[in-house]
């Protein structure tokens, strides 16, 4: 009798955690999963309507369907798209070139234990977290026209922000000084996690340094190239912040991102058009994506 009992009460105290378990994993499921839909998935398809239509943003009543007008006026008369194209082109091919490969030779350089190693790491990574607004006043310091230090040293009167022949390149330079740092971070944190026995191995074998990072470290750090590669194409992508402070992305700094903006948030408040801008950013954007799913899931498989 008393067997049963305890038997009975068990049961209750299983099925009381268990629906308390499943609360609790709901919970932890479907909270997440609305905030995604509400934030991630609803604004895109709804850029993606709103892409087929003319709306200036004040009255849905004011919604006019126009198809595919959008994506055609963008390609063949609206004179910015292209050089937009351009520069993001430019700032991706930028971002490799520069930032990151100077990031990685930091980051190994970094990794070796040298004497104050902690305190450039912290300087190395500092721009990363300083505020937009201060990394343009620091910046005004090198390109101001008056009393910029580039001109004061070259004696020249070059107008780096003004002039659109050089301004892509002053914002991208300016841009690189935040990015090598965050780079640096990630493959600094990609080689303490390396295991030392390969390069005891490689050192027994008699391989100079040199050739153990690109015959052994490098390919086993794959899974930290293949982040970088992704937040390089993205940063490239979404690039918006300096350009739109210098010159809201106008005058030789035309950008995809820029030009959302002014037709969505600018004077113009054209969202169908705009949101064409960002469907086009989107597509973009989803071909790498895919290309690195499938690479990762590709690796798993192995």
């Amino acid at each position: 009798m008393a067997t049963g009992t305890r038997r009975r009460q068990s049961r209750r105290v299983e099925t009381k955690r268990g629906w308390k378990d499943r609360l609790v994993i709901g919970t932890m499921i479907g909270v997440p999963t609305l905030l995604v839909f509400w934030l991630v998935w609803l604004p895109a398809a709804a850029s993606v309507l709103l892409s087929f239509t003319r709306w200036n943003g004040f009255k849905f009543s004011a919604i006019e369907w126009v198809g595919t007008k959008n994506y055609v006026d963008i390609t063949t008369i609206y004179p910015p798209f292209w050089p937009a194209i351009r520069h993001n082109l430019i700032w991706l091919a930028f971002l490799f070139v520069l930032p990151t490969i100077l990031g990685m030779v930091l980051a190994v350089v970094l990794d070796r234990n040298m004497w104050g190693s902690r305190f450039y790491q912290t300087a190395f990574y500092l721009p990363v977290v300083l505020s937009l607004a201060l990394v343009g006043f620091i910046w005004q310091l090198f390109y101001s026209t008056d009393q910029g230090l580039i001109n004061e040293v070259f004696g020249s009167k070059v107008d780096w922000y003004g002039d659109p022949s050089v301004n892509l390149w002053a914002v991208l330079v300016a841009t690189a000084w935040r990015h090598t740092g965050y780079i640096m971070l990630i493959y600094l944190a990609g080689l303490k996690g390396i295991d030392a026995s390969l390069r005891e191995a490689a050192a027994v074998d008699g391989a100079s340094e040199v050739k153990t990072f690109f015959h052994v470290i490098f390919p086993v750090m794959r899974p930290i190239n293949m982040i970088v590669l992704v937040i390089v194409v993205i940063e490239s992508l979404r690039a918006f912040d300096l350009v739109w402070i210098v010159n809201k992305g106008r005058n030789g700094l035309e950008l995809i991102s820029a030009l959302v903006s002014q037709n969505v948030i600018g004077e113009a408040t054209r969202y169908g058009f705009g949101s064409a801008l960002a469907v086009i950013m989107m597509v973009i954007s989803s071909v790498f994506i895919a290309i690195y799913l499938r690479i990762v899931f590709r690796e798993e498989r192995r």
